[in-house]
């Protein structure tokens, strides 16, 4: 069974995977800002992806020098097998605590 994912992991996961083509920190960052009304400073989620990377559930390459950035090149991440199943994981285990309980105000 893999290592329970965060909250923070499983959003970080999620947006990597919605970014096509390598996903880098200020986009994860807008995304998570965005669709999940997430803040968070660039050393968390950095620290996050390094933590996904240490774990084997996100890889990562540095892309092409940009003129826009100095010269600097962004790194870009994406899930790997081993972060999809852990993204299966986790939702099969949210899945299996919602089995059969109502939402507030709701009837069974």
């Amino acid at each position: 069974m893999p290592d329970p994912l965060t909250d923070l992991e499983h959003l970080v996961l999620l947006a990597v995977l919605r970014i096509e083509g390598g996903a880098y920190g200020v986009a994860v960052a807008d995304l998570l800002a965005d669709r999940a009304g997430r803040t968070v400073t660039l050393g968390t989620l950095y620290n996050t992806l390094m933590r996904l990377e240490e774990r084997g559930l996100v890889a990562s390459e540095m892309g092409d020098p940009a003129p826009v950035r100095g010269g600097k090149a962004k790194r870009l991440f994406q899930v790997t097998e081993k972060g999809s199943e852990a993204l299966e994981h986790t939702h099969a285990v949210f899945e299996r605590m919602r089995e059969g309980i109502a939402p507030p105000g709701r009837a069974r």
